[in-house]
């Protein structure tokens, strides 16, 4: 297995017994010349969707980067990068999918996201187009913006704090004034 940068080569999973003689127990008698079928993945049933992670937000495969405990990032711009997994401290600017932050990790820049879930600290400015989600233990200070927002109990938000919904609803509400020349 390669590792590239948060990325993983998918595996290809051989039969435990591929290559081998077959094995005879208890009298039965089977044949060397009887192929061993390999093992098939298990399929959902016909209509239903394939599972999604624990955020609900993005499928499995997609790109991810895990900045672990212990590990410091800075001064880096982040992109192309589908999850950032945020466990230690990253100081940095990126345009997302989704980002979580975990209790023990910290981000400092900004950040252009789509669904952010916040249990750790997040300060600077944040751009969230769809749902921002703060966890009881999560703290989001600076330029806030966001779609939607959830704060669980004991959750703290401080700074510029803009809906960007409301903001786009009452300026499509709003009728043109023409002026007459």
């Amino acid at each position: 297995m390669a590792l590239h940068f948060g990325k993983r080569e998918p595996e290809t999973l051989k039969p435990l017994n591929a290559g081998m003689a077959p094995q005879r127990y208890g009298g039965l008698n089977t044949s060397a010349d009887t192929p061993v079928p390999p093992p098939t993945a298990a399929e959902p049933p016909p209509g239903t969707t394939p599972d999604t992670s624990a955020s609900g937000a993005m499928p499995e495969g997609g790109s991810k980067l895990t900045v672990g405990p212990n590990i410091k990032l800075k001064g880096v711009e982040i992109t192309d990068c589908d999850t950032l997994v945020v466990e230690g401290l990253v100081e940095a600017t990126m345009d997302s999918r989704v980002i979580q932050i975990a209790q023990q990790g910290e981000f400092k820049g900004s950040a252009e996201i789509d669904i952010a879930e916040i249990r750790g600290v997040f300060d600077g400015n944040l751009t969230v187009r769809q749902k921002l989600v703060i966890y009881a233990t999560g703290k989001v200070t600076g330029k806030i913006r966001y779609g939607k927002v959830v704060i669980e109990e004991g959750g703290q938000l401080s700074g510029d704090i803009e809906c960007t919904v409301n903001a786009a609803a009452k300026s499509a509400s709003k009728p043109a004034v023409a002026l007459a020349a």
